[in-house]
């Protein structure tokens, strides 16, 4: 591997944060953000450095298109072996509309299995959800987007997560407060739903860990 410049040891470490708090790897113009970039121009042209560098991949087809090679992610996580992706392929289950009160992997919600690249996703999801409507818009998570979601019943503020609330199961931005929990839509022509602590039907599905969308 090359050696970095300052500039693109500062972006390695932003992507590397990003994945570990959230799921998922900026977008340029977080990227721009958050380095006083004036344009995502400026953010794309250093991606493409660390590409050419052989540190990440840019990843067509995907959106937040940028993952780590596995010696960033083994270096990230240590004591994680990272297995050759030639080697190893996720069949992931595809889970379309969900029946109130029946569990999310049931078998009548499946509408498909797809065989997936691992190194898509900053940890190993356990089924695919499809996403309805634009509320992770600001996200770039869109309506017909797979959502790779791994199961889990917990979550750290600002995670992206798969709830169920009454007979929806939703995708929003989690945040635990005093009073219970948020759960934040990046988009503003949606609103927060507030969750109190005595709430009964409420539940956690999993994590985002990645996504995937088809290119027509």
């Amino acid at each position: 591997m090359l050696k970095l410049t300052a500039r693109q040891e500062q972006i390695l470490n932003l992507i590397k944060d990003a994945i570990q708090n959230t799921g998922f790897p900026p977008t340029r113009a977080e990227i721009a953000a958050e380095l006083g970039f004036r344009s995502t121009n400026a953010a794309e042209e250093h991606l493409q450095a660390l590409a050419r560098k052989g540190v990440i991949e840019i990843a067509a087809g995907t959106s937040r298109g940028i993952r780590l090679k596995d010696s960033e992610l083994s270096s990230h996580m240590p004591g994680m072996a990272m297995p050759h992706t030639a080697i190893l392929q996720l069949n992931l289950p595809l889970v379309g509309r969900v029946a109130a009160g029946s569990p999310i992997l049931a078998t009548e919600h499946v509408e498909a299995n797809y065989n997936v690249d691992p190194a898509l996703f900053s940890a190993k999801p356990d089924f695919l959800l499809k996403v309805r409507g634009m509320s992770m818009r600001d996200a770039g998570i869109l309506d017909g987007d797979l959502l790779a979601v791994k199961k889990s019943d917990s979550a750290r503020n600002g995670q992206i997560v798969v709830a169920r609330l009454g007979d929806d199961v939703t995708v929003k931005r989690y945040k635990k407060t005093i009073s219970g929990i948020e759960l934040i839509p990046e988009n503003p022509d949606y609103s927060t739903i507030k969750i109190s602590e005595n709430e009964t039907d409420f539940s956690l599905e999993g994590l985002a860990v990645g996504l995937l969308r088809s290119w027509s």
